[in-house]
């Protein structure tokens, strides 16, 4: 009975933790939407200034637990896979490079942790079938669209047609990466010359942006894996990680320290690059501090849902659900979706998103 109450109790604690994750992954943004932020690497230090600081209170909330190295690993590879954004949104733009990211993101993370890739140990579900579902629909996400016939099929979908108001020089609501949309919307943003895109064929760009984006996806989604690495052969007395916390929540300040230190090294590798005149926007500090601390939240809400519910869970459901967040916001406050046949839509895809979640759900009980 006491291990029945416990099994309910982290699934409602891992659900309601997935909830909160999506709903600030898709706000985090919010705060920066007004202000200018140039290229988007300064905007981008500030940001994980940030989420280094609220990984620092939660270490000494519980009581500093011990750091391992390793998860500064994934750190390093969430930050990695956040750099090449740039590039990213300069040849295929922002939508089309979310599209194949964040597809890439939910299914890496999600088959990693469900096949026990990279010598993680493979997570069961009492409804694979139903897990299967919910991960599918989660990689076939209401917001893909034709992608080039060249390279890839095309693919129907719900939000290519819902038309924004909003001007070209305007900070998009996505979640997974640190760079916004304004930062790289020119040719020549702000010191960094991204003239060299033009010198390539429309494919070629194509393909060079559509390779950025699996590669970025693919590091998105390996993030988890040093983490959820050491919990795994914390579990066997032959492994150098044996004893190690079973807690995920413990890692966060090292995961997140990793991600500190590598923007870091890219910022200044950046001033560098820029002669050591680096294009700084103080008016973006505050804002960009504030939607650091609401990406590192729900971050930090992402691990305990890894704790609760593991990641073969967790991944489809949160990976998901953010667009449909920030497509709240542009219809409710900053009007930018208007139209009968938008909201259509969106609800439309609402109910794709709800479907893969409860799908997802249901296959943990």
């Amino acid at each position: 009975m006491a291990e029945q109450n416990n099994n309910e109790t982290d699934l409602t604690v891992g659900f309601i933790s997935s909830a909160v994750a999506v709903i600030l992954f898709g706000s985090n943004f919010v705060p920066v939407k007004k202000f200018d932020t140039g290229d988007g690497m300064f905007l981008q230090w500030i940001l994980c200034t940030a989420i280094w600081t609220v990984s620092l209170v939660v270490n000494l909330l519980l009581h500093c637990p011990k750091f391992w190295p390793l998860a500064m690993l994934g750190g390093f590879i969430w930050a990695t896979g956040n750099i090449t954004v740039v590039p990213i949104v300069k040849t295929i733009g922002l939508g089309l490079g979310l599209l194949i990211w964040g597809s890439f993101n939910s299914l890496t993370g999600w088959a990693s942790s469900r096949f026990g890739w990279f010598g993680m140990d493979p997570e069961e579900v009492s409804r694979p079938l139903l897990n299967y579902i919910g991960a599918g629909l989660s990689v076939i996400r209401p917001d893909f669209f034709p992608v080039f016939p060249e390279v890839f099929i095309k693919y129907a979908v719900i939000f290519l047609f819902i038309k924004s108001e909003v001007p070209s020089l305007t900070c998009s609501l996505d979640t997974t990466p640190l760079l916004t949309e304004r930062a790289v919307n020119s040719t020549q943003t702000n010191g960094l010359d991204y003239s060299w895109t033009k010198k390539l064929s429309q494919f070629q760009n194509r393909l060079l942006g559509c390779v950025l984006a699996v590669v970025s996806g693919i590091l998105y989604g390996c993030s988890f894996v040093p983490v959820i690495y050491i919990k795994d052969h914390g579990k066997r007395n032959d492994s150098i990680y044996a004893g190690s916390s079973q807690y995920d929540l413990d890692y966060v300040f090292a995961h997140f320290s990793g991600i500190f230190v590598t923007s870091t090294v890219y910022f200044l590798v950046y001033c560098m690059i820029m002669k050591n005149n680096p294009k700084v926007y103080p008016q973006a500090i505050l804002p960009g501090f504030f939607s650091g601390v609401l990406w590192a939240l729900a971050s930090c809400c992402w691990f305990i849902a890894n704790h609760s519910l593991s990641a073969v869970i967790s991944f489809p459901i949160i990976t998901a659900g953010p667009g449909l967040i920030a497509a709240m916001w542009g219809i409710f406050v900053f009007k930018e979706i208007k139209g009968i046949k938008n909201y259509v839509l969106i609800t439309l895809a609402f109910f794709i998103i709800l479907s893969g979640a409860l799908a997802t759900a249901f296959s943990k009980v």
